[in-house]
């Protein structure tokens, strides 16, 4: 048996086979599907989707016409920007521009405007992501690159197993002169492949761990608040007193209990973010009604009312349903009856009508801690950027992304950036986790994350 990959434009891939639970609800069919009917996604979107369906054949079967065995789906998009990406290559877009070279279009497997760090390739049943599963995938996108011209592929946000089988796999380097004499010739050769180069950010991700009661999950808020130095507890304490000062109080919803009237009610907040700052928003209402139809159990609704219970802020959540991938062949980890250790809070989508003093901190950290601890939740994922987050227990954990330069010209440069920014990120999170407000005894190590 070996591997081989179809370039699909469609769904149709779906009901070939039975298909894991993704790890996150940001890769489940539901979603994408949403973004696909609410025009998220797709060519006037400027995110075309092409589906790499990885397969088993036969070797011994000369039947054309044979059964083929789905083993992975990867999604790629053809891009002629890098909006909704959330780690940028503008630079690498300039530097093609001064040699009168396009960096357009370029290729992209993310998901679109999340940038949250999960599995990029949906696995069938019983599959595992290996060296062999993954090579596949890259021919097929080598395959896209060469019919639409593209410069590159970048994949955005993978987990650190897909990071580490992607480097392992592809050459660190490759002779210069004899891939820009092919490419120049246009005469059909050998084939060079081309390195995948990795970049690592830093996000922060709060844990839901009491390291001083043996690493169990926390009783309530106050059980976290005590790990902190008095200090932070004093301001954390302060900024919730400050919201409730301005006669404002907070509460959350869940799955079908959000009503058409909150639905309404978030999406003029959430556009209300963009419009301050002279934007459109990526997504529409009917994306976020799409979203309660089908995925009603990820979804938590944080809302702040004013003293006349008027909606003037809200805080969109998902989150895993705890233990749902525990069958996973692909997931590993231990659970146990009181937290999943597997199961995450994402703080995604925040608006709010005003300005309001601690607002933000309440209603999109602290009412997710708060949820997370009563759902059993290992740990709670705010979104990207923001050193704000650090001080309030969020600590810098290492994001991965992977990136294929096709002009083998521009190789030698943009393989050394992308090494000296991840010196420079390590440098980061290292004095990062220096700044952490945990007391001595509930310090989390350094070496212990990813």
């Amino acid at each position: 048996m070996s591997l081989e990959y179809a370039l699909i434009n469609d769904t149709s891939w779906q009901s070939q086979t039975a298909w894991q639970t993704p790890d996150t609800p940001f890769m489940s069919f539901a979603f994408w599907q949403a973004l696909a009917d609410t025009g998220a996604i797709g060519e006037q979107a400027g995110w075309l989707p092409i589906f790499i369906l990885v397969h088993r054949v036969d070797d011994d079967d000369d039947d054309e016409g044979a059964a083929l065995q789905p083993v992975a789906v990867l999604p790629v998009f053809i891009k002629g920007h890098h909006r909704g990406e959330f780690v940028f290559d503008h630079s690498w877009a300039e530097a093609y521009a001064r040699y009168g070279l396009d960096y357009y279009p370029r290729l992209v497997t993310s998901v679109p405007y999340t940038p949250i760090t999960g599995q990029r390739l949906w696995l069938a049943k019983g599959e595992r992501l290996n060296e062999d599963i993954f090579k596949t995938a890259i021919a097929g996108i080598d395959d896209i690159a060469q019919q639409v011209g593209a410069s590159s592929w970048h994949g955005l946000f993978v987990t650190p197993n897909l990071a580490s089988v992607a480097t392992t796999s592809m050459p660190t380097e490759i002779d210069i002169e004899r891939a820009i004499a092919a490419q120049e010739s246009g005469v059909e050769s050998a084939p060079i492949e081309m390195p995948i180069f990795e970049r690592q950010g830093c996000q922060f991700l709060w844990q839901n761990k009491d390291l001083l009661n043996s690493s169990q999950p926390f009783a309530d808020f106050d059980a976290f608040l005590m790990t902190l130095k008095a200090k932070k507890r004093k301001t954390i304490r302060a900024e919730r007193r400050k919201v409730a000062e301005q006669g404002i109080s907070c509460q959350r919803k869940i799955g079908d209990d959000i009503s058409d009237a909150d639905w309404k009610a978030f999406y003029h907040c959430y556009v209300m973010t963009y419009a301050v700052r002279g934007q459109q928003p990526y997504l529409t209402i009917d994306f976020f009604m799409a979203l309660a139809a089908s995925m009603s159990e990820h979804i938590m609704l944080a809302q702040a009312l004013d003293a006349s219970g008027e909606v003037i802020a809200s805080s969109l959540f998902l989150y895993d349903t705890p233990f749902s991938n525990s069958d996973n062949d692909s997931i590993d980890g231990d659970v146990n009856n009181d937290v999943d250790n597997s199961a995450t809070l994402y703080g995604r989508y925040w608006g709010a009508l005003g300005e309001y003093d601690s607002l933000h901190f309440e209603l999109c950290y602290y009412q997710g801690i708060e949820f997370a601890i009563e759902q059993g939740l290992a740990s709670f994922d705010p979104g990207t950027q923001g050193e704000h987050k650090l001080v309030r227990g969020f600590i810098p954990t290492t994001t991965h992304s992977l990136h294929r330069i096709y002009d083998p010209r521009f190789v030698p440069a943009i393989g050394d950036f992308c090494a000296r920014d991840r010196m420079h990120m390590a440098q980061y999170r290292k004095q990062a986790h220096e700044a952490l407000p945990f007391n001595a005894d509930n310090m989390p190590a350094f070496d212990t994350l990813h």
